[in-house]
């Protein structure tokens, strides 16, 4: 079937329809295998428009492959995903990592997602990662490039997992780091949590002036809900708070670098990743 005639939402998400007919497949087939064999959109995501991605679609068409050639849907779909992924094991990723092993990391990552979502691949596995890897940098082993190298496997994965939603719900929201703070990683994966639940974000990324934040709040037709990312206090600008509170916005700051600033009232201080999905969603 041509591309064109495949129906796409703007997240390049195809819906199950659409994967039904490029692959010749009846809809219920495809539902019957997401809902026994987790192949496809995760299951715990919330919302009726669940989306299946390339990555969903490649494994499909390699368990289509398999049971041409004799296999059972069960058998097909264990090959096609591999090993279940252990909560929070994190010594095979390390493992890739350090072998600068992008295809492991990412797969690993991915199906990590797909069996326990966004906040806990984050929580669980990510960040005990970065741990090992800092301790490890401590300890005089030149591995930055191993850290850089997760974190683009990171986003990569989360952005090919979790898409923009087609609906971005409501109320405007926007995720920026402050001007001066380039650790942009975990807007990345809030970005994601919040398209899990199917709620999009405005993603400015990272060391965002606040003019241009005033210029982001004037372009919406309605007050927005803004998180301001800072990790080091250098960059816990109040001039970025100022720039929201003029504009009407619902403010939410995160990251260690505001801990020791005093901040209006009206500004809501978020204490971890689940914190922020529940206050924006």
């Amino acid at each position: 079937m041509p591309a064109g005639s495949i129906p796409v939402s703007d997240a390049a998400g195809y819906t199950v329809r659409a994967v039904a007919e490029r692959l010749g497949i009846p809809t219920a087939t495809l539902r019957s295998w997401n809902r026994r064999y987790d192949i496809g959109p995760p299951q715990h995501q919330p919302g009726k428009h669940r989306l299946y991605t390339e990555a969903d679609i490649t494994m499909l068409e390699r368990m289509l492959t398999l049971i041409r050639e004799g296999a059972s849907p069960a058998g097909a779909a264990a090959a096609v995903r591999g090993p279940a992924p252990t909560r929070g094991e994190r010594s095979s990723l390390l493992t890739a990592a350090f072998a600068l092993d992008t295809r492991s990391v990412s797969n690993q990552l991915e199906a990590h997602i797909h069996a326990f979502g966004v906040v806990d691949t984050w929580d669980l596995l990510c960040r005990p990662a970065y741990t090992e890897i800092v301790d490890r940098q401590l300890g005089g082993e030149g591995c930055i490039d191993v850290e850089h190298l997760l974190s683009w496997c990171i986003i990569s994965v989360l952005q090919r997992t979790n898409p923009p939603p087609q609906h971005p719900g409501p109320e405007p929201v926007v995720l920026a780091c402050t001007s001066g703070e380039t650790h942009s990683l975990p807007m990345e994966v809030l970005r994601a949590a919040l398209a899990e639940r199917g709620v999009g974000a405005r993603m400015l990324g990272a060391d965002v002036p606040a003019t241009a934040l005033t210029d982001t709040l004037a372009r919406l037709d309605r007050p927005a809900a803004v998180l301001l990312w800072s990790q080091r206090e250098s960059t816990a600008l109040s001039s970025a708070v100022r720039a929201c509170l003029d504009a009407g916005a619902t403010i939410l700051v995160a990251g260690s670098g505001w801990e020791a600033i005093l901040l209006p009232d009206a500004v809501i201080r978020v204490d971890n990743l689940q914190d922020a999905v529940d206050r924006l969603t």
